[in-house]
C-alpha cells in the first residue's frame, strides 16, 4: 500500500466520488477522500497526497479558492473534475494553479490518462531530469532536446527558434493543457494586446509545418478559448 500514488479526491457528491475512487483503486491507487474544501485541506496536509482530482462546487468554499490555498503550501499537482463548462471557469482554474481541467460527464479511460500524465509530470519535475539530454516522442514526431531538432517520421521539420520553443514548453508539458497566458509568459516573457492573436499565428505555422491538417489533433491539441496541449508520451532516454 505504501508504494502506491496517494490521491485525494475533493468532490461533495457522494455517487460521483464513489465512481471515481472506484476507478482509482481498480488501477492500483490508493485513494482518500473528503466532502468539501475545509476537510479535504485538512486531509491534504494529513497525508500529503501525490494528487489532488478537486470538483469547484464545493458546500462550503469555491474550489478556486482550494487550489489558491493549496498553491499557497505545495506544488502538488491538482486536476479539476468540474461541470462547469465555461472557458472562463477553465482558464480561471489553470491559471490559479490547476494542473488540467476535465469536464463532467467524462470517460474512465481519460481520467485515468490524465492521471497517469499529471504524476508522470510532478514526478520528472520532482526529480529534477534535465530534459536536453534526452528525447520526446508521440506519434512519429520525436524532439532531440540537445540538438534542438525536430524529425517527422525521416525528415527534419524547419522551424524558428520561437516555435521550436513553444513545441519544446508543450513536450516538457505533454498531456497537460497550457493556457494562452502561460504559454505566452514563458515564450515571450511578456503580454500585450496582441500576444494571443501572435501566439495564434506561431501555431498554425507550427502545425502547417508538422504536416498536421486543419481539424487533426495528431501532435498538439486546441483546447478553444484556453490554450494548447501536447499528446501524451513518454521522454525517451
Amino acid at each position: 500500500m505504501n508504494n502506491k500514488f496517494r490521491i485525494l479526491v475533493v468532490e461533495d457528491d457522494a455517487n460521483i466520488c464513489n465512481f471515481v475512487k472506484t476507478i482509482l483503486e481498480t488501477n492500483n491507487y490508493q485513494v482518500i477522500d473528503a466532502a468539501s474544501g475545509g476537510s479535504g485541506e485538512t486531509m491534504f496536509l494529513s497525508h500529503r497526497p501525490d494528487l489532488v482530482i478537486l470538483d469547484l462546487g464545493l458546500p462550503d468554499i469555491d474550489g478556486i479558492e482550494f487550489i489558491r490555498n493549496i498553491r499557497e503550501k505545495s506544488e502538488t499537482p491538482i486536476i479539476v473534475l468540474s461541470a462547469r463548462t465555461n472557458e472562463s471557469d477553465k482558464v480561471e482554474a489553470l491559471d490559479t494553479g490547476a494542473n488540467d481541467y476535465v469536464t463532467k460527464p467524462f470517460g474512465t479511460d481519460e481520467l485515468l490518462a490524465r492521471v497517469r500524465a499529471t504524476l508522470r509530470d510532478s514526478r520528472r519535475n520532482a526529480n529534477g531530469e534535465k530534459i536536453g539530454r534526452s528525447k520526446f516522442q508521440t506519434a512519429d514526431m520525436t524532439i532531440d532536446y540537445e540538438y534542438r531538432r525536430i524529425t517527422v517520421g525521416d525528415s527534419e521539420v524547419k522551424l524558428t527558434q520561437i516555435e521550436y520553443n513553444i513545441v519544446e514548453l508543450l513536450s516538457i508539458n505533454a498531456g497537460r493543457v497550457l493556457t494562452y497566458s502561460e504559454i505566452i509568459k514563458k515564450i515571450w516573457g511578456y503580454s500585450d494586446y496582441g500576444s494571443i492573436k501572435k501566439l495564434q499565428v506561431n501555431m498554425a505555422n507550427i502545425r502547417k509545418k508538422l504536416g498536421e491538417k486543419p481539424g487533426e489533433n495528431q501532435y498538439i491539441s486546441n483546447e478553444l478559448g484556453v490554450g494548447y496541449r501536447m499528446n501524451d508520451s513518454e521522454v525517451i532516454r
